[in-house]
């Protein structure tokens, strides 16, 4: 029987009359103890018993305390001492690099505010700030921000910028600070780098407070190969496989979960459970879900393991995803899942009962590819890629959707997303402003990796903060200010968001429109009010821009990205009505003519 919360049971637990009892799995050990500042490190004081068939070895000792550092000393089944290993479910460690355990009270279960549960739902307005916590802002030594010190500015900054969540790259410990947590280690331990247990649940009750979602990452794939970790937890391969053909990423030298071993599927969700109901955060993203559900990820031929039918999916793998996304759905209701996939693996997003892997949303990583590389293009180019732009509505619809700008595409030489603007600083900030227009008003979730909402000149560095005193130049608060704009209407209109996962939001008006580099299109809610986005990727301003609409009706021009306060020339339809014209267009009995400005993305309502 699967076991929902062995945390409950393993690791290192205060006693209600004094000391700890420690327990932990390591089956086929010849012997086991626990060594720590209690006992001077000493293993002869420390042995632990062995309990039945079960793998699993405990003890008590009186002397332990909350506080103590501990780690366990095993020696294997041929007889060898081990490096002495952290506790796989140890609830906090020590600031690197040292990597002991330390022993910290089991957090008692938190339910998700019940407004929060509403809030994340698909109809739901959701615009993401992912954010990498070391680096967001730092003390003038170097030193990090705590989670009390977060807490007292994030959300604040977050919600004033319109935000529905705050994303949190990996969170537990990891022990190589370049990995940005996604080599991590403690699974069920917050890392020491920004502070206890309860900091961190002081900092998601800030959030809560300030009407803030809290997601998660969470990194089931792999881990890495430190002595003190899980690697050859036992002196043999026990959480991965033995074959490195299963069991080995050569993308990041770190090791591949044997996801078919009940222990470590329970390990692995139990973790995901603990952090949704431990800490009431609202969903977790799970981390490099294409590299989890093929065999042949990253491999070439010979260099992989069929299933047993022959085939490269890995069964246990989406076996593990699906029970992990149950157990989320039935003892957190209203919490969600996202997944990071980058393939074309169906239904994703599908609840598992219609065949589908039980996520709630998936990162469109298509879109996010297509978009970059045609807004890298120079203008001129343009009409030349407009497919780019246009083909993520083919299958817009087929999953849940979130479209990321996330920290990868900051990273590794890739500069920032204003640095991939073509032109001189003027069209570079109006470049990244019309695709932020474009953006919003394309069907999908919103998510934008911190400093790229003031347009951050330079790539993301993790070890220093963000460069804030760019966001106070004219040029970047007007992208801030455009963002804050962004999310603001995106959430005070539904037919901006409610729809936002249904074909019925939205409609094309010129789709095919290459010549002009220009793009417009219908967003729509269940009572038929709309929003027209109409883009253009030219520095042209097109002064009469014709639309087709079905109705004699009146528009108005609700945000244009050109507007000065953004740093634009201004160029738009004013406060103006614009009365429908009785011209048939783009297969519409009535038409708008409306300027559009150059490099701008204009929104339009009915009144």
């Amino acid at each position: 029987m699967p076991e929902l919360r062995p945390f409950e049971r393993l690791g290192a637990h205060p006693l209600a009359n004094g000391g700890v009892r420690f327990s932990v799995w390591a089956p086929n050990a010849r012997a086991v103890s626990v060594i720590g500042d209690f006992n001077h490190w000493d293993a002869a004081h420390g042995r632990l018993h062995c309990e039945g068939s079960s793998g699993t070895w405990s003890g008590e000792f009186a002397h332990a305390k909350l506080g103590d550092r501990y780690k366990f000393q095993i020696v294997s089944a041929d007889g060898r001492v081990l490096p002495q290993k952290a506790d796989p479910y140890a609830r906090a460690a020590e600031m690197r690099p040292s990597n002991a355990s330390v022993v910290a009270p089991l957090p008692t279960k938190r339910k998700l505010p019940a407004d929060r549960a509403a809030r994340n739902q698909r109809d739901a307005p959701i615009s993401i700030y992912e954010v990498h916590a070391t680096s967001w802002k730092r003390h003038p030594d170097g030193r990090f921000y705590d989670w009390d010190e977060l807490a007292a500015t994030l959300p604040d900054y977050v919600a004033d910028l319109g935000f529905t969540h705050i994303e949190l790259l990996p969170i537990s410990e990891y022990p190589f600070d370049g990995s940005w947590g996604y080599q991590n280690l403690g699974l069920f331990a917050p890392t020491a780098r920004l502070g206890s247990a309860d900091a961190l649940q002081r900092f998601i009750d800030a959030c809560h407070a300030k009407g803030l979602g809290v997601i998660v990452d969470w990194v089931p794939a792999h881990f890495p190969t430190d002595a003190h970790g899980l690697a050859q937890f036992n002196g043999e391969a026990l959480y991965e496989h033995a074959d490195p053909r299963e069991g080995f990423h050569r993308d990041w030298s770190t090791l591949i979960y044997n996801f078919g071993r009940f222990e470590v599927r329970d390990f692995l969700v139990s973790s995901a459970l603990y952090w949704t109901e431990r800490f009431a955060i609202d969903g977790l993203r799970v981390d490099a879900v294409a590299s989890m559900l093929y065999r042949d990820y990253s491999r070439n031929e010979g260099e992989w393991i069929p299933n047993h039918d022959g085939g490269r999916e890995n069964y246990e793998a989406i076996a593990l995803l699906k029970r992990m996304n149950e157990v989320i759905g039935i003892e957190c209701p209203g919490a969600i899942t996202l997944a990071e996939e980058s393939t074309s693996f169906p239904k994703v997003s599908a609840p598992t009962y219609d065949g589908g892997l039980g996520f709630h949303f998936k990162w469109n990583m298509g879109w996010m590819n297509d978009t970059l590389s045609y807004m890298k293009e120079d203008p001129v180019h343009r009409k030349f890629h407009h497919h780019k732009m246009t083909f993520g509505l083919v299958y817009a619809f087929s999953e849940n959707f979130v479209l990321p700008l996330s920290h990868d595409e900051v990273v590794h030489g890739k500069g920032s997303i204003l640095g991939r603007m073509p032109g001189d600083d003027w069209q570079r900030f109006a470049n990244l402003r019309a695709y932020y227009g474009y953006m919003w008003a394309h069907p999908g979730k919103k998510l934008l990796f911190m400093g790229q909402e003031f347009g951050q000149s330079n790539e993301w560095n993790h070890e220093s903060e963000l460069p804030w005193r760019e966001s106070s130049e004219a040029s970047h608060a007007g992208v801030s200010a455009l963002v804050r704009d962004l999310n603001r209407f995106y959430a005070e209109n539904r037919a901006m968001h409610v729809l936002d996962c249904d074909a019925r939001g939205f409609e094309w008006i010129a789709v095919d429109d290459a010549d002009q580099s220009m793009l417009s299109w219908i967003r729509r809610d269940e009572n038929d009010n709309e929003v027209i986005a109409v883009c253009n990727f030219t520095p042209v301003p097109r002064d009469s821009y014709r639309l087709g609409v079905g109705v004699s009706s009146q528009w108005r021009e609700v945000l244009n990205t050109d507007a000065k306060k953004y740093g634009g020339s201004g160029v738009g339809n004013a406060d103006r009505a614009i009365a429908a014209e009785r011209i048939a267009s783009h297969g519409k009995p009535f038409s708008i003519a409306v300027a559009v400005p150059p490099l701008a993305t204009i929104y339009l309502v009915r009144l």
